[in-house]
């Protein structure tokens, strides 16, 4: 399985020819070859995880690809056929077997509304949380895409988010908040979380890729 990071929080997963993308969002330039998407995850419905534009295009290169997410994102999604999928559940689609996680977005001011997230466990093996510091129960996380930067994000919360997933791999996501040197600062952070249960933290720019 290999893991390729876009911008932002996007991410694309292929295994076994098909492919999986999570959160293609407006901060995301448009993906190319979409003709072997099976799945798309989508973990809430701020607009930096998705866009109508990107849907669109998935659904035309892949028209019969399935797109899960949370009721929010289903009921604004117009024109576009979304499951709802809570914390909990377990679905799958295509070479992909999919666990959902959490349940809610990071706080990010009492004055605003919190709304549902779900986190995404890939085939037992990589795990994305979503805008949250959701760690998933009773999981030994192999390979952790952990959120950079974000106007919920403290640094030193993310930190702790990674000691306590304690992974094998992981790599810095939702970063397009954050300068050259904002971003070097906090994988430097996360480097140190990861390396401290003796895990390894990999340096990912958009079109990078990671084998799992």
């Amino acid at each position: 399985m290999r893991v390729t990071k876009y911008e932002h929080a996007a991410l694309r997963i292929d295994h076994d020819g098909e492919t999986l993308i999570v959160d293609p969002g407006s901060f995301t330039a448009a993906l190319g070859d979409l003709g072997t998407v099976v799945g798309v995850v989508i973990t809430h419905e701020h607009p930096d995880h998705w866009t109508s534009d990107h849907l669109r295009r998935i659904r035309d290169a892949a028209p019969d690809a399935s797109v899960y997410s949370t009721a929010a994102v289903a009921q604004a999604a117009d024109g576009h056929h979304i499951t709802a999928v809570e914390p909990g559940e377990t679905v799958n689609t295509g070479a992909f077997t999919l666990r959902f996680f959490g349940g809610d977005h990071a706080v990010i001011h009492s004055s605003l509304p919190r709304v549902r997230n779900v986190g995404v466990l890939v085939n037992e093996t990589l795990y994305y949380p979503g805008d949250s510091y959701a760690v998933p129960a009773g999981v030994q996380v192999d390979t952790l895409a952990a959120p950079l930067g974000a106007p919920w994000l403290k640094i030193g919360e993310a930190m702790d988010f990674v000691l306590a997933g304690a992974p094998r791999r992981s790599f810095g996501t939702h970063d397009m908040t954050l300068s050259e040197i904002g971003r070097a600062m906090h994988r430097q952070r996360l480097r140190w979380a990861t390396e401290e249960h003796g895990g390894r933290f990999f340096d990912l720019d958009p079109g990078d890729s990671l084998d799992l």
